[in-house]
């Protein structure tokens, strides 16, 4: 790996993004919109307190998986990752680049939902809302490092998108958010523990609630295994010809 060239691939997708207003807004605005929405949807503060937390990550997570998914597509297809790749450039550089270009993003982003979420909209927790914010980050790291995985099974960006209800809300719907594991049936609650966003929410979940230890951290390395095994998988994707 180099350092140099990690780094010129990050900066390159900061610079795409900063003349892509509409893609800035879907990663920073749109969160924080929804977040709103579902604060004045109850009336009652109590149900907001209870899901509030977990949304902080479930949103980061939806948008950086879509836009992540999208972008590495358009490199793929319009043959810019091919030209990357006819030169000395090692494929973890080009992976690593993306990952940290949006693991800016996905900072900047968590942060800011958290402080429409503590401040304007007053949500309460009872864990560290430091914790809070760290764990919103990796659930959009998350999201990120899944997104740039699947592109490699898409040939359209319609088809990125699709993957969205395929792969994403599925895990939505296991993940406990709609309802208890322990609710569900015997087959779906053990599906759930081979879903990402599983450890993704309910590690968010936990710290909003106060809950630190051991489970804490194994939920969280769970987490960092998916996040870094879904960017090697995405690097062992990239081809140094077009098939």
């Amino acid at each position: 790996m180099s350092g140099r060239v990690t780094l010129a691939t990050a900066k390159r997708v900061l610079l795409q993004l900063r003349h892509d207003p509409r893609t800035i807004a879907l990663l920073l605005v749109v969160p924080c919109v929804l977040v709103t929405l579902i604060k004045y949807v109850f009336s009652g503060g109590e149900v907001f307190d209870r899901i509030g937390v977990p949304l902080l990550g479930v949103f980061p997570l939806l948008s950086m998986f879509l836009v992540t998914s999208i972008s590495m597509l358009r490199e793929r297809t319009t043959g810019t990752l091919e030209r990357l790749l006819t030169m000395p450039v090692g494929k973890l550089d080009l992976l690593i680049g993306y990952a940290l270009a949006f693991a800016a993003i996905a900072v900047a982003q968590a942060t800011l939902l958290s402080i429409v979420a503590f401040g304007a909209l007053d949500l309460q927790v009872d864990g560290s809302k430091g914790g809070v914010i760290a764990f919103a980050t990796a659930n959009a790291l998350l999201g990120m490092s899944l997104g740039l995985f699947v592109s490699a099974f898409a040939r359209t960006e319609f088809q990125a998108v699709q993957f969205l209800p395929a792969f994403i809300l599925p895990q939505v719907l296991l993940c406990g958010l709609v309802t208890p594991r322990g609710d569900m049936s015997r087959f779906l609650e053990i599906t759930s523990w081979a879903a990402p966003m599983t450890y993704a929410y309910t590690a968010l979940d936990r710290v909003g609630r106060g809950e630190y230890g051991l489970t804490l951290a194994g939920y969280a390395f769970a987490l960092a295994g998916f996040t870094v095994g879904a960017l090697i998988l995405g690097a062992s994707t990239l081809r140094r010809r077009t098939a």
